[in-house]
């Protein structure tokens, strides 16, 4: 942007004089070239720049190169308003970004701000839970440690099983998948955070066991024991493959213990996650 003649001013004695250039003499269609590869939070940082840089950060190719490949898919699917797809691909992904519930609530979507990749979450409420009705077995617990505010309590119980299912347009890439679990009931002291340990038992006996299958052929298993009284922990199940984005992926995962030699019990049960294996990769080092 910039008249002709901004590189240039008038000395004292009337004779022209090349001037320093200024941000704001970039055009804006070299600053959108620039831009394009970069993260979006970095792109949004330099919007603040000036009025070049802001025009330049909206350019719709831009955040093309940001959004997943199917991404109207994933509108139609999550947002079920079609008219998303009308506005500005900055104003798309801006809206994906956020946490979108979809399947009555019991499921969450959003973007990775930084990397653009697709995440999931799944409540235990749209899990398959033995037990889950008999109170003598699980409560629901509202809390605010998770997103959405309630968990699941096993207070004890012989028979350890959860399982689950999701179809989703996922694009092309490799996923993890975490169950999001706590020893312990959630509870608060004085307003603080605090934890109760009393039903915790049978854990340490025998490990639970992880089991992942897609669609197309793929599976993984896996055992931990389950541990960290107190503390919400991401237990990586496996990963998966996406080849085809235009194939919706249904994922099959189970999470269980059930020997019945022994109860197990004082466990919450939060929800599933899914999310692009280097989000992942973070997860599984903060756990």
């Amino acid at each position: 942007m910039g008249a002709s003649f901004s590189g240039f001013s008038s000395d004292s004695d009337g004779d022209s004089a090349l001037a320093k250039p200024r941000l704001g003499d970039i055009p804006e269609s070299c600053v959108a070239s620039v831009l394009m590869y970069l993260d979006p939070p970095d792109i949004c940082s330099l919007a603040r720049l000036n009025r070049a840089f802001r025009g330049a950060s909206s350019a719709d190719f831009i955040w093309v190169s940001k959004l997943p490949e199917n991404y109207e898919v994933i509108v139609e699917k999550v947002l079920e308003e079609p008219k998303v797809l009308n506005l500005g691909k900055k104003e798309i992904y801006a809206r994906l970004c956020r946490p979108n519930s979809f399947d009555g609530g019991m499921k969450e979507f959003w973007l990775d701000k930084r990397t653009g990749g697709v995440c999931l979450s799944i409540s235990f409420k749209a899990l398959m839970i033995t037990g889950i009705d008999d109170r003598r077995y699980w409560k629901s617990i509202s809390s605010d440690e998770s997103r959405f505010h309630t968990v699941a309590y096993l207070q004890q119980i012989w028979w350890f099983e959860v399982d689950g299912e999701l179809e989703f347009p996922f694009p092309a890439g490799t996923y993890s998948v975490f169950f999001r679990v706590q020893l312990g009931k959630p509870t608060r002291r004085l307003g603080r955070r605090a934890c109760n340990p009393e039903h915790v038992h049978g854990w340490d006996i025998k490990p639970v066991h992880f089991q992942l299958t897609t669609s197309d052929g793929q599976r993984v298993v896996s055992h931990c024991h389950v541990d960290n009284p107190g503390n919400w922990i991401h237990y990586h199940m496996g990963d998966f493959v996406v080849g085809n984005p235009d194939v919706s992926t249904k994922i099959k995962f189970s999470m269980t213990q059930i020997d019945c030699t022994h109860t197990k019990g004082g466990l919450c049960m939060d929800c599933v996650l899914i999310c692009p294996s280097s989000v992942g990769k973070l997860i599984n080092s903060l756990s």
